[in-house]
């Protein structure tokens, strides 16, 4: 996951919070000199990690506390809040409309992944039923037609461009024109890459933006350029209607929160942020959700969401059956396996789920994990209808092992690594037993569905101590139905 050695750093400080016998005014400086130190390190501005630090004091103020309350819960709440109100401008950004001709510009430093990006949104959206479009007024880079044309005929997308026409701005206005007459609803503009010192560059871009009239002008900027994001975000702004952010090659970049902060800082909202090179490499960016995942704590609507998207409709009341009844077979297995390979990085999809991340998906092993699923994939092709609907793992005995290791050209050991796999998400599945999935979009029915108990089972015990027990994850709870930051945590929150 995206900066996950910061995550990692902030839930180890509030663990070590957790464990202390009394919380005083020394545990919580710790913990938060320890969040500090993890905030600098991943190159958020000086001056928003300090804002954060007094605002945490002021919130949380020890000598005020009765006796009763949660302590531990309280410092944790607040952290989050902090959080998420660093990297929330506090606006919405502009949403295209399915069936009406939206034009968004893009803009960015060279180098960024710009024409990527580009091509990455409008994939997005394809798969979300519009109907999007490419126009290369990018005049500028040698090859730069040539790598959208490559882009958008891999995506099944429609483009246009020229290799004679030198005037950006009229490319972009052809382009614009034909698409509408074509009656698509997402016309995408990429433009000239261009540095801050670049004026003349600056002129052409808003020469390209008076002419099109964008509905949106999207900024895409490279993460690892930490905190000099700030003068880059500030300077595009002034000569055009930056209207959002895309950060791009979130992979594992140390300053990725001095992005993420500082073009939070410029109160333009970050929309979507770019985790690798494939076109699905693409996650919308929505604080709670992210926060939730950055401290370990799941990302239930985006986990729900993905099983919406992949999984057909006539499937879902039908896997949700399988869900709460808690008995997991091979053959769900092979299924759960088709729809985690359609969602995408399958680090993505666990980092979702509260506490599983780091569990099921070694940190920089995606690749691998993927080969194993599908060899996994590949054995269980070789087994008998029995075989796969059965729940029993002791039916797989060792003549059957043989006779499917031979049938998919595998070793033996394989077939049992795979046997070893299904015991232990069997093992995770049965403690989902009884817990009524919400409909898409319905975040409130999982907390009126879902009691502390049913949770108390699924939450790892190293979490369910962070919350503060049983009795932690009770207020937890009680509190879920009406405190939306609360929610927040799990994912939920702003619907």
């Amino acid at each position: 996951m995206v900066l996950a050695q910061l995550g990692e750093s902030i839930s180890r400080a509030l663990q070590q919070m957790s464990n202390a016998t009394i919380i005083d005014e020394k545990v919580l400086n710790d913990c938060l000199n320890e969040i500090t130190r993890a905030l600098l390190q991943s190159d958020v501005q000086f001056k928003l990690v300090r804002d954060m630090q007094t605002n945490i004091k002021k919130i949380v103020n020890l000598d005020d506390l009765a006796a009763g309350h949660n302590k531990r819960k309280i410092i944790q709440q607040a952290v989050f809040n902090e959080l998420c109100k660093m990297l929330d401008p506090g606006k919405p950004a502009f949403v295209p409309k399915k069936g009406k001709a939206s034009v968004v510009m893009f803009v960015g430093l060279q180098g960024s992944g710009k024409t990527t990006t580009c091509t990455k949104y409008a994939y997005y959206y394809q798969k979300k039923g519009w109907k999007p479009a490419l126009v290369c007024a990018d005049t500028f880079r040698a090859g730069a037609f040539d790598q959208l044309k490559q882009n958008a005929t891999k995506a099944k997308i429609p483009f246009y461009g020229s290799y004679m026409e030198s005037d950006p701005a009229k490319i972009a206005v052809e382009g614009v024109e034909r698409f509408k007459e074509e009656n698509c609803d997402l016309i995408i503009v990429d433009t000239s890459g261009r540095h801050k010192q670049e004026a003349a560059l600056f002129e052409e871009m808003r020469q390209v933006s008076e002419a099109t009239k964008p509905d949106l002008v999207i900024f895409v900027m490279d993460s690892s350029i930490g905190q000099a994001a700030f003068d880059q975000a500030q300077a595009f702004k002034q000569s055009v209607a930056v209207g959002a952010v895309i950060i791009t090659k979130m992979d594992g970049h140390a300053k990725g929160g001095g992005s993420l902060s500082a073009v939070a800082a410029t109160k333009s909202p970050v929309i979507f942020i770019g985790t690798g090179e494939h076109m699905d490499e693409f996650e919308i960016f929505e604080v709670k959700p992210f926060v939730s995942r950055l401290l370990g704590m799941g990302d239930w609507s985006g986990f729900m969401d993905k099983i919406h998207e992949v999984v057909p409709m006539d499937q879902q009341p039908e896997l949700l059956q399988k869900l709460s009844e808690g008995n997991f077979t091979l053959r769900i297995m092979y299924e759960q396996f088709q729809n985690i390979l359609k969602m995408g990085p399958i680090s993505q999809v666990f980092s979702m789920l509260p506490g599983f991340s780091a569990e099921l998906m070694p940190k920089g092993r995606e690749k691998e994990s993927q080969a194993k699923v599908k060899r996994y994939m590949t054995m269980m092709d070789s087994m008998t209808n029995e075989e796969l609907d059965s729940s029993n793992p002791k039916l797989m005995n060792e003549s059957r092992m043989m006779r499917i290791a031979r049938g998919s050209g595998r070793q033996v050991r394989e077939v049992l690594d795979m046997m070893e796999e299904y015991k232990r998400l069997a093992k995770i599945w049965s403690k989902m037993k009884g817990l009524k999935i919400p409909k898409k979009g319905d975040m409130s029915a999982l907390s009126r569905n879902m009691n502390a108990q049913h949770m108390g089972k699924v939450l790892p015990p190293q979490m369910l101590k962070q919350i503060g027990g049983m009795g932690g994850l009770q207020n937890l709870m009680k509190q879920m139905g009406s405190a939306k930051d609360m929610m927040g945590m799990f994912g939920g929150g702003g619907e």
